[in-house]
């Protein structure tokens, strides 16, 4: 091996290859080249460093420089000045927003440093192509060591003294699934990792997968052992081609090295591994609706019991566990489930990853310890709001979830905390929100996704939340009344006690908890005909301030209804009943003539106590 002076790692995630970063890449492995320096630096591809927001980045080892938003255009000078000169290129390190002072190394980073990465180890410091990088670092150990060292029931007793919950959002436990599954007596079995990740806003599963797809290959031969299963199957949407890629590189690497297929370290174990694509259907993500989806059939859920655990895949006995779920499994098996227990908190154990997306100034994929504070991670590893907004708040567990308000920045993530506030865990998605949100409108945005998304297989669900949103619309079209603020919490109530699966259940929870929360906000829609937020275009006037008007007609032109009047050098005006209410007009007035407020329309005072 040459004795490399320096190892720059380039960002290929999803995130940083949308920005550039193959060219990135490729201009840094030819200028090496042309500079004679291929026995002196090696470019690694690797997955993503979860720092989205300032993709595409490189680490610069053994200094552990971080450089943000680098383009193909800046090589020249990094493998110049740094890579030869051994002088950092400042203009490229990620900035404090606060202290605006530049920061060398990635681990001072205050994004990084808050985290504790257990699953996230590996991504952004192997190369998720090559196996060897992921057996040096440990990589199926955990196999070797339980095919010749451990029974299945040693195996299913260590995950159970874990604590390890689920991590695609019931937060079952894991060891109690698998026992589960070994019990059944019907054969063969199947493994099937769930990675059909359709929450707006997450991304925690896909990157795992693209970063360091060798982690679920192992657990799923582990959970496998502990089972009696000897198939696996993958199912991950077709959205996702850099997963499905590597995936399919790192299962031909394991069979090559012999750790899939028959005779695993001379025993009598034997496992396979193949993928299933999905069409990105979000009911798919259900238990029930995926198996069916393998076999060929329509994703929709079934009644249980009986459980998959019982009766899954072709009528046989099938463990799921999602991506993070199965990617802890080796590093438990490794360290001892008391190492993990020891991570979190009495009943969330271990750490969780977060995709951080919406109004924050850090957007990216972190991973922290359960029951780390709201607060931090907004404010600390996220960075805060931009712009010096007020947070507002943040919706936890994706379409299925709820929003939790200032009062919750002190809340601990972790499951059954979640829940008593109305929201949950979900699978790690976590969508902020500021001052300019109008939560009205975020519960409709979230019950039209579940709406459409719902596979029509039970009347709660499929009128449910068609009904659901017309009344939302109304709402916000200020056509809203007070008997359909009554209807929409009824219909919420009888939407989740009724439908048949998890989508229906948790469907009206963004409804609900908008509801328990910001309750003045729906009731300033309905009575006063006005969005606070600014957001609900039908609720909104502009008006041009006659003091301020220069008369130089660019509004005018700008308008797309001829809603502004006003001839030449005089003074204009907003004719409300044709403007369109886009705001392109104040966008464009470079005095600040225009300004935006609640529309015209108040309705008189109104008896609210049948609503309180």
């Amino acid at each position: 091996m040459p004795n490399y002076s320096h190892q720059v790692f380039v960002c290929q995630g999803t995130g940083c290859l949308s920005s550039g970063s193959t060219e990135v890449l490729m201009g840094l492995e030819k200028k090496i080249e042309a500079e004679g320096l291929a026995d002196q630096v090696k470019v690694v591809k690797s997955g993503c460093f979860g720092f989205c927001m300032q993709g595409p980045v490189m680490i610069v080892y053994p200094e552990g420089i971080f450089y943000t938003r680098v383009h193909a255009e800046d090589i020249p000078e990094i493998v110049e000045k740094h890579l030869k000169g051994g002088k950092i290129v400042e203009r490229l390190l990620f900035h404090d927003p606060v202290t605006k002072e530049p920061i060398k190394a990635f681990k001072d980073i205050l994004f990084f440093k808050g985290q504790k990465r257990v699953v996230l180890q590996n991504s952004g410091s192997i190369n998720p192509e090559n196996i060897e990088e992921y057996i040096a670092q440990d990589g199926y150990l955990a196999l070797e060591k339980v095919l010749k060292e451990m029974s299945p029931e040693e195996v299913i007793e260590q995950v159970k003294k874990s604590g390890l919950r689920g991590r695609g959002g019931g937060g079952f436990p894991t060891g109690r699934k698998w026992e589960f599954a070994r019990k059944s007596q019907d054969k063969p079995k199947y493994v099937i990792c769930n990675a059909d990740e359709g929450d707006p806003g997450a991304f925690m599963d896909r990157s795992i997968l693209e970063g360091d797809p060798h982690s679920v290959i192992e657990g799923m031969c582990i959970a496998g052992y502990a089972i009696g299963s000897n198939q696996g199957y993958v199912y991950v949407r077709a959205e996702y081609p850099v997963a499905v890629k590597r995936l399919e590189i790192a299962i031909r690497q394991a069979k090559e090295k012999g750790f899939l297929g028959k005779k695993l370290w001379n025993t009598d174990f034997q496992f396979d591994l193949d993928i299933r694509l999905g069409a990105g259907a979000f009911v798919c993500g259900e238990e029930t609706s995926l198996i069916r989806s393998i076999q060929g059939l329509r994703g929709e859920p079934r009644p249980r019991p009986p459980f998959p655990a019982v009766e899954g895949l072709w009528g046989r006995p099938t463990l799921i566990n999602n991506v993070e779920t199965l990617a802890n499994i080796p590093r438990i098996i490794r360290k001892g489930s008391d190492w993990f227990s020891s991570i979190g908190t009495e009943q969330s154990k271990g750490t969780k990853v977060f995709a951080l997306a919406g109004k924050i100034n850090n957007t990216g994929l972190i991973e922290v310890p359960m029951g780390t504070t709201l607060r931090e991670v907004i404010f600390n590893l996220g960075g805060g709001i931009p712009n010096g907004k007020r947070f507002k708040a943040a919706q936890t567990g994706g379409p299925s979830g709820g929003c939790l308000t200032e009062e919750h920045l002190d809340i601990s993530l972790e499951y059954d905390t979640l829940l008593s506030v109305g929201s949950m865990m979900g699978s790690g998605g976590l969508i902020v929100m500021d001052e300019d949100s109008c939560m009205v409108d975020v519960a409709r945005f979230y019950i039209e996704f579940m709406r459409d998304e719902s596979c029509g297989k039970c009347t709660p669900c499929r009128v449910g939340t068609k009904r659901m949103l017309e009344i939302l619309n109304r709402i916000t079209e200020g056509k809203g009344t007070e008997k359909d603020l009554i209807d929409l919490e009824d219909l919420a109530e009888i939407v989740h006690e009724n439908s048949l699966c998890g989508l229906g259940n948790s469907a009206p929870n963004p409804v609900l908890s908008t509801l328990r929360y910001f309750r003045k906000e729906y009731e300033e829609h309905i009575y006063n005909k006005n969005c606070p937020a600014g957001v609900c275009q039908a609720l909104l006037s502009y008006r041009i301030d006659p003091e301020l008007c220069k008369a130089c007609g660019l509004c005018r032109k700008e308008c797309p209804t001829g809603a502004i009047k006003g001839a030449p050098k005089q003074k204009h005006f907003i004719e409300s009943e044709t403007c369109a209410r886009c705001g392109a007009c104040m966008t464009k007035c470079p005095f600040k003539a225009i300004s935006r407020g609640s529309s015209p329309r108040v309705h008189q005072d109104h008896d609210h106590s049948a609503v309180h």
